[in-house]
This record gives C-alpha cells, structure tokens and sequence, in this order.
C-alpha cells in the first residue's frame, strides 16, 4: 500500500474528432513524467462529440492499447474517457489501466441531456469502486458529479475520481460540486477537466483540482505546460474521518437502476 499517492493531471487541449494527432500530442507530454497515476479528461482522444460513427471504437481498439502502451512503458497508471462501441450501442466509458491492463472501466450513467448526449450513448448501469496501490477509487465522467446521491459513499472509497469537458461558463459550479462531494464523502475528490475551444465552440479552461476530505483545494506540487501535480496522503484522510467521524452516521439507501 502507498500511504502517499502521486497524481498527475493532463489539462489537454483535445483536437475535435482527431485520434491520432491527440495521442502524439499527450505521449510526448508524458514522457517526463514520474507518477502513481496519470489522469487524463473526458474524451481526451477526441473531444466530446457524439460523431460516434467517426469516433468510436471497440475495447481493443487503437486508444485503449495507446494506453496499455503507456502504462508499461512508464510505470504508471493511466486513466481517461473513451467513446465505446460494444455491439450497437456507444458507451462514454472510464478506463483506469495499469501495468497495460484494464484494472477498472465505468460507463457514465449520467447522460448531458443538455447536450444531446443521450441521443447518441447508452447509460451505464453500475456504480463501481476498486482498489490501487491500497487506495479505494471511484470513478465518475463529467455530469455525474452534479448527483449526490449516485456518487455517495457507500463503500468507504478513498477518492472521488472525475474526469470531464467542463465549460468555462459552469466552472465556479464545477469547484463547489467537487468541494461538496469531498465533504459530504470524507474523501479526495479530483477533478481533470480539458482546456481549448472544441467543436461546438465551446470554450474550456482547464481549473483541475484536488479537494481534501475538508473541503479545501488543495496547491498543486508543480505546474508545468498544464500538467498538475499532487500528492494526497491516506493517513491524512484516515485521521480526518477518525476525528470526525460523520460516515458513521449517514444514511442507509439502495438505488434503483432503471
């Protein structure tokens, strides 16, 4: 177990609906880099478009094994959104891949209605947590941080993981959901959200944070060319929650999945 965890956040600019161009862009971002884990935002391959039929590939196709790639090369954890086709349905789906494999995937389960997303993807269905390097994570893509209730925890998870397309006109909601979620869950939450201008012209400034189990945002290590550096420490969160221990008087529910 790693009592302290170093993460790494990417605020990529992606280039709208192009694989390719992304993938060189962010792999010689990575080169440097010596982390725990990388986190990379929603849809960092190809911006979030609903182009499924130009975008989409199947698990092993070429983003997925750029990742395994990755992972193995670096020694590090690997971690971002992809537009998934299984059968002939399309997934906004979460992959956590270390040692060049898939540890984790998620598929959204909150769809940008606003945004027409559910039109074009499928909802996911299960809530999951699993476990790296002693750490319990549980992982969300963009508007699933709006639901408390989806993201409670119900499972005694370390970290609050989310990765988005978070537009500059929402980003102070963006701040108070992930401080909130933090609170209200005795967690860390992390945000990664992208930077740029992408295909519907909606503009993106990056504001990825890490909020601690009180609330509080925290200062990255370092910053460079938007790479942002944290360090966040269990025995830190485990005597937060010891002191005040407020998990233990939560409420018991079950959510039912339609």
């Amino acid at each position: 177990m790693k009592t302290d965890l170093h993460l790494t956040l990417i605020e990529h600019n992606s280039i709208w609906e192009d694989i390719h161009t992304n993938l060189c862009v962010l792999e010689e971002k990575i080169q440097a880099i010596k982390t725990d884990i990388i986190v990379l935002p929603e849809m960092f391959a190809t911006g979030f478009s609903m182009n499924t039929s130009r975008i989409s590939q199947e698990e092993n196709g070429s983003i997925v094994e750029w990742m395994k790639n990755m992972s193995t090369q670096h020694q590090t954890a690997i971690c971002g959104s992809i537009s998934i086709q299984h059968k002939d349905s399309f997934y906004n789906t979460f992959y956590f891949i270390a040692k060049g494999k898939i540890h984790a995937k998620y598929q959204k389960r909150h769809l940008f209605t606003y945004g027409n997303e559910q039109k074009y993807y499928e909802k996911g269905n299960e809530k999951i947590t699993f476990e790296y390097e002693g750490w319990k994570i549980c992982p969300m893509i963009c508007y699933d941080l709006r639901f408390p209730v989806w993201c409670r925890n119900d499972s005694e998870y370390d970290l609050l993981l989310n990765v988005a397309n978070w537009p500059i006109s929402r980003i102070e909601n963006w701040k108070i959901l992930h401080q909130a979620r933090a609170i209200e869950n005795q967690c860390y939450a992390v945000g990664c959200n992208r930077t740029g201008i992408d295909g519907n012209n909606l503009e993106y400034n990056g504001n990825s944070l890490v909020v601690n189990s009180l609330g509080k945002i925290l200062e990255p290590k370092i910053t460079t060319e938007n790479l942002l550096h944290y360090t966040i420490s269990k025995l830190e969160l485990m005597k937060i929650r010891t002191t005040f221990p407020f998990l233990e008087d939560r409420d018991c529910f079950t959510i039912h999945i339609e």
